[in-house]
């Protein structure tokens, strides 16, 4: 009697639960092919962009876990589990999170930005925050850079995102801003000759566009030359210093002085 008893509530059971317990798992079971398609569909897509491959597997990681967390909500529910209360819970928890990682999240979302959109990429020569270095490593939350003298310099990635970049490297080429002085009893046109053959000799100098020469500004002591070069990024402080040293040398050949501050002394008779 006892043990009809227990067939009788199997069986009640059975009729109540049996059709949602395999709703459930018909619903798992599609669910998760369609999470499988969504994240391969997902990856294509980063691939096909060149998503930067640390970028690409925590967002997939990351989108893998919000849509289970879904479908378990959902066979959970199909099952008639309360599932209000776990949802509450959840928020409740990612609010927390959200909270103290504030500094984080942010750090985060910027290295997001700097992935997809991809304002600058390793080996670029950039100035951001007041620092400029050649980008190192790009990771989730902070930008590596290896500055001038060999520094490395590690930069929170929100900052980088919300602010300025100067990205040296974008263009393929670069012009070298110099800036020169002769003294007012030189001949502007031969000071020009000289800056010109200076340019013209030099390997790394681009033929175009072509290197601006000309008069910047009466001085008190000096009459001031722009000339500016173009030249491959790469080559930007070689040809700088080049041209500066040669210019020099040039200027001294030809008899043309620079002219350097005087301190004249006067004194009186007393």
């Amino acid at each position: 009697m006892e043990l009809q008893k227990w067939v009788d509530k199997g069986y009640d059971l059975l009729i109540d639960f049996g059709p949602k317990v395999l709703a459930a798992i018909i619903i798992w079971i599609i669910g998760s092919l369609i999470i499988k398609s969504i994240l391969k569909a997902t990856r294509k897509l980063m691939t096909k962009r060149e998503y930067d491959e640390s970028l690409k597997k925590f967002l997939l990681n990351l989108l893998g876990w919000i849509l289970k967390i879904i479908l378990i909500v959902i066979v959970l529910g199909t099952v008639g589990i309360e599932t209000t209360s776990f949802a509450a819970i959840l928020a409740a928890a990612g609010l927390a999170v959200g909270l103290a990682l504030q500094g984080s999240l942010a750090n985060f979302a910027g290295g997001v930005l700097l992935m997809i959109f991809k304002p600058i990429k390793i080996g670029d020569l950039i100035e951001a925050q007041g620092e400029i270095g050649v980008v190192k490593e790009i990771e989730i939350f902070t930008t590596k850079l290896t500055g001038l003298s060999n520094r490395e310099i590690i930069i929170p990635n929100a900052a980088l995102s919300n602010g300025n970049i100067i990205n040296y490297s974008t263009e393929g080429t670069r012009r070298v801003d110099l800036v020169f002085g002769v003294g007012y009893d030189s001949d502007i046109k031969k000071a020009k000759d000289v800056f010109n053959t200076v340019l013209a000799s030099h390997p790394l100098i681009l033929k175009d566009p072509v290197p601006t020469i000309a008069v910047s500004e009466l001085a008190d002591s000096s009459i001031n030359f722009v000339v500016r070069p173009w030249c491959n990024a790469d080559d930007y402080w070689t040809v700088y210093f080049d041209v500066t040293e040669q210019t020099k040398e040039a200027l001294d050949t030809a008899g043309i002085e620079i002219p350097y501050p005087h301190t004249v002394e006067i004194q009186k008779k007393g």
